[in-house]
């Protein structure tokens, strides 16, 4: 039998855990989701308009996090943060969303990323060829790769959280210095008439068309325009607070946890904007919109590079989405240590094993991801993370006022800068957003949304059980 451990291993400094936030923000969204982007705005100027508000959210919502990360540096991070705040059901709310869709949803969409890039060095992976036929249902060698790639690294997870932290860093550094090294050559092969014509009506907002003609939108469509391009860059930037999960392992968590959040998103955010002005640079607007399958990316780097381009950035994607999906698979099995912990769990998953990791938490978070790997497209499965997502987001932020008037006297070894005024923009942003994908993607932001309140019974009837015994 298993031997088994009852303390977390504080083994991660400021570099590691500013590494996980930048590596699990940092997978397959920034090469791939430009395109959609610009079909909903259609200009270069709307594009870095869309990313500077995702950079701006994420980032007020980092700084603001800071404050409850010093305040409980425990494992569970967001969990905690919201039975803190409010009460055992919306903290469970959370951590049942959290495993059903927002964290294995991820991993398995990052998963498939992955699987796709693989294809161009190795066409035996195609997402359009068929691995298995079960006559109601097909499944391609991509997903059969995503699935792999997923056992193999929640398997390297579970021998301890130093082996997670080699490749973590590792492939987050890889990652930062080539997309750092496209942006340069991009902008250096820049070339001024493509400049000239995407920049030349910037703020031009509508729809853009597969013939290059763009069709306006009403006052409302705009925005909700807008909200939909926003899925893109929101599912792009998400991830940041898995920092957060794992503070149980992290040394000096009270400062290095808010420092990591605040260091990794700002790298992120300045990325980004820059390889979406590198995009503008070697592609017009309809060729990044409508960019084979959405690999912007790709398409740039046939530009930049010649014939040579497709293989770099494809392994470029590789590290990335390797990387990614590691910090993801890493963070996540703490949240489900926390819930367990309150008894709202299966009681296995609030135990460490012999390497001081919740190893059953991490296979069951894999089982659920290689679910979910087979069951729809990389589209479908950003539209109802991102909704869930920014929803509690909101509510964890709001949850500072509550606690500042709950506990006026707690310890605060750092506050949210901008308090009050940045929070309360970042939920005034997030209402918007939620409100207007309700209205204009209400195919797969409801299911987010029941996944969600399904947890409302699922809850009782687990705290109804644990009473009967």
């Amino acid at each position: 039998m298993e031997q088994e451990n009852s303390h977390f291993k504080p083994s991660l400094k400021l570099l590691d855990a500013t590494m996980l936030v930048a590596g699990s923000m940092i997978g397959s969204g920034i090469f791939i989701v430009s395109a959609d982007i610009t079909r909903n705005v259609g200009s270069a100027g709307w594009l870095l308009v869309v990313w500077l508000i995702t950079g701006f959210m994420t980032l007020t919502a980092a700084l603001s996090y800071g404050e409850l990360s010093a305040m409980f540096p425990k494992a569970g991070g967001q969990y905690i943060y919201l039975k803190e705040a409010y009460n055992p059901l919306v903290s469970f709310l959370y951590g049942w969303s959290f495993f059903t869709v927002i964290q294995t949803a991820t991993i398995a969409a990052v998963g498939v990323a992955f699987a796709k890039f693989t294809a161009y060095l190795l066409p035996a992976f195609s997402e359009d060829l068929v691995a298995l036929d079960l006559g109601f249902f097909t499944i391609s060698p991509a997903q059969l790769l995503a699935i792999a790639i997923i056992i193999l690294l929640t398997y390297v997870n579970s021998r301890g959280v130093n082996a997670g932290k080699a490749i973590q860093t590792t492939f987050t550094v890889a990652k930062l210095l080539s997309l750092f090294g496209l942006i340069v050559f991009g902008l250096f092969f820049l070339d001024k008439d493509i400049w000239k014509a995407n920049w030349e009506n910037m703020w031009n907002l509508g729809s853009l068309n597969t013939n290059g003609i763009i069709s306006t939108y009403t006052t409302l469509a705009a925005f909700g325009a807008i909200a939909a391009a926003m899925v893109g860059s929101i599912f792009s930037s998400d991830s940041w607070h898995n920092v957060t999960f794992i503070a149980g392992e992290i040394k000096n968590p009270a400062r290095n946890i808010g420092l990591s959040l605040a260091l990794g998103t700002i790298i992120v955010t300045v990325l980004y904007l820059l390889t979406n002005v590198m995009y503008t640079g070697v592609l017009s607007l309809h060729d990044i919109a409508y960019a084979d399958k959405d690999r912007v990316a790709v398409s740039a780097a046939s530009h930049i590079f010649g014939t040579a381009g497709t293989m770099i950035i494809a392994v470029m994607i590789m590290v990335s989405t390797f990387g990614c999906n590691n910090g993801l698979i890493m963070a996540g099995a703490r949240v489900y240590y926390s819930i367990g912990k309150d008894g709202l769990f299966f009681k296995k998953v609030a135990q460490l094993n012999k390497n001081s990791v919740p190893g059953f938490g991490l296979w069951i978070q894999c089982i659920f991801a290689c679910l979910w790997c087979l069951s729809g497209k990389y589209g479908d499965l950003l539209d109802m993370i991102s909704f869930v997502v920014v929803g509690f987001y909101m509510l964890t932020i709001f949850g500072i006022f509550i606690l500042r008037k709950k506990r006026p006297d707690a310890a605060r070894p750092y506050k949210a800068f901008g308090y009050p005024v940045l929070p309360i923009i970042y939920i005034l942003m997030g209402l918007a957003f939620c409100i207007l994908l309700i209205i204009f993607k209400p195919k797969f932001t409801w299911p987010g949304l029941i996944i969600t309140l399904i947890g409302i019974p699922v809850y009782y009837l687990i705290r109804r059980l644990n009473t009967e015994k």
